[in-house]
């Protein structure tokens, strides 16, 4: 078999492409990929707990405490107690941080609509469910 008709070949390099296109995109802005995923998982409203980010994004703790202290040093977030849980913390954006998003979630929308002009709904709702059943695979062989 081909490197090219493997499964997990068409994914990682179709995802460093996409990774390459947003990190040249955030970039721009003085921002990363990575940084920008984290923005668009906080609730613009009411904040996000930090315990929960890092399933959100994918990311160990301990990154994710690195990059949290990365982002409220860039002054993107701040740290508040939780009202209803005195222990606990709530990551919210400041203002830096809701631009941000904004800025994400338009490379998000502008990516998808891309896609979206080229490849049906039909292809895309197929694509969807194979990607549905490979992370089924993945928990069930890991």
């Amino acid at each position: 078999m081909k490197k090219e008709e493997t499964v997990d070949f068409n994914i990682k390099t179709t995802w460093l492409a996409i990774s390459r296109m947003y990190n040249q995109k955030a970039q721009v802005h003085g921002f990363t990929m990575s940084v920008g995923f984290v923005l668009l998982n906080i609730n613009p409203d009411l904040g996000t707990r930090a315990t929960s980010i890092a399933p959100l994004v994918g990311l160990e703790v301990t990154s994710l405490t690195r990059m949290l202290k990365t982002l409220e040093e860039q002054g993107l977030i701040e740290r508040r107690s939780d009202p209803e849980d005195g222990r606990a913390v709530r990551i919210f954006l400041t203002e830096k941080g809701h631009f941000g998003r904004e800025i994400a979630k338009g490379a998000v929308i502008n990516f998808n609509e891309s896609v979206k002009s080229t490849v049906s709904n039909e292809e895309l709702t197929v694509f969807f469910k194979v990607m549905k059943k490979i992370n089924e695979t993945l928990e069930k062989v890991t």
